[in-house]
């Protein structure tokens, strides 16, 4: 945890703090109980952090759930330096239905740095490690990157895993990825993680595509510039208000996203905190001899060198 941001530290209380909120609703099929209380936990935490941040990426507006909202002050008295993307629970519906993928996350980066997203809830992605810079495009179709990407990892396409999150939206990009022979990793929430994941090696995951959230998509941008990851993003507004609400804030519909488009500066932080088990993390468990709640996090830092594995221990009320 050395040579890290002033915000980590206060990031990392935050989404374990989120965490052990939200998990006494795990399971409870209250997917906004479980998001109100992970909500108020990570609001409570932030009133003590040790920097001034505002939220750039907030949550709660897509789905009419309690939230951080966007221009919410954290840290006060401190300096404004950051600029702040909250999830308290990313995958809401699997906490409240105790299924594996549901994460608290936040990532940080200088203050003005940030996309703000607030009028298009949602954004096509392409995900990959490093080795996907110049090789894979978000303009090609998915044929043409799984074949391009299998050929730069010198694998069969038909071992190339592709993540996808489970929404009518990709029917016809799942099953094109499908008629590749490459293998479609399907998810019904869980956004962050499951891109994190296509960034890092032996993670199971080669690539992620398809449109899912535009303010997950600026989070795992964060962790995207930590990791040294490939990304391209497009806005994808699903209605006609959303277009009409991106027109009147002048946002360019047609852009090619790169990742510095995304986040930029050379102070960023990302953490990830499980709740349920998942692809990092093994979820909050029960210590039952000290009677503490174990919670780990991936934590993410662009001044380190590596990702680190955090184990945080919290003493039950």
């Amino acid at each position: 945890m050395a040579a890290i941001h002033q915000p980590t530290l206060d990031m990392l209380a935050a989404t374990v703090a989120a965490s052990v909120g939200a998990m006494p609703h795990l399971g409870s099929g209250d997917k906004n109980l479980v998001d109100q209380a992970a909500v108020d936990a990570m609001r409570a935490s932030l009133r003590g952090a040790d920097f001034g941040g505002v939220v750039v990426i907030g949550e709660g507006e897509k789905d009419n759930a309690p939230m951080l909202y966007n221009g919410e002050l954290i840290g006060g008295g401190q300096p404004l330096e950051w600029d702040i993307a909250v999830d308290p629970i990313d995958g809401t519906a699997l906490a409240a239905s105790n299924e594996p993928g549901a994460v608290s996350v936040m990532a940080a980066a200088e203050r003005g740095k940030m996309l703000e997203t607030s009028e298009v809830f949602y954004m096509k992605k392409i995900v990959t490690g490093a080795v996907g810079a110049g090789v894979v495009d978000i303009d090609k179709s998915a044929t043409e990157n799984i074949l391009a990407l299998a050929a730069e990892l010198d694998m069969a396409p038909t071992d190339l895993r592709v993540a996808v999150i489970d929404k009518a939206r990709n029917a016809d990009l799942i099953a094109e990825i499908e008629s590749t022979g490459a293998t479609w990793v399907r998810f019904a929430e869980g956004d962050v993680a499951m891109a994190v994941a296509a960034a890092l090696p032996n993670s199971g995951i080669d690539m992620l595509l398809g449109v899912g959230g535009a303010p997950e998509g600026v989070v795992t941008a964060c962790a995207l510039r930590c990791l040294g990851g490939f990304m391209q993003a497009r806005f994808a507004p699903q209605t006609v208000d959303e277009i009409e609400r991106a027109m009147m804030a002048d946002y360019d519909l047609e852009k090619k996203l790169e990742l510095l488009d995304l986040v930029a500066g050379d102070k960023i932080s990302f953490v990830l905190s499980g709740v349920t088990e998942g692809m990092f993390t093994p979820g909050i468990v029960k210590d039952d001899e000290s009677d503490e709640l174990i919670v780990q996090s991936l934590v993410l830092d662009q001044s380190s060198s590596a990702p680190s594995f955090v184990e945080v221990r919290v003493e039950q009320i």
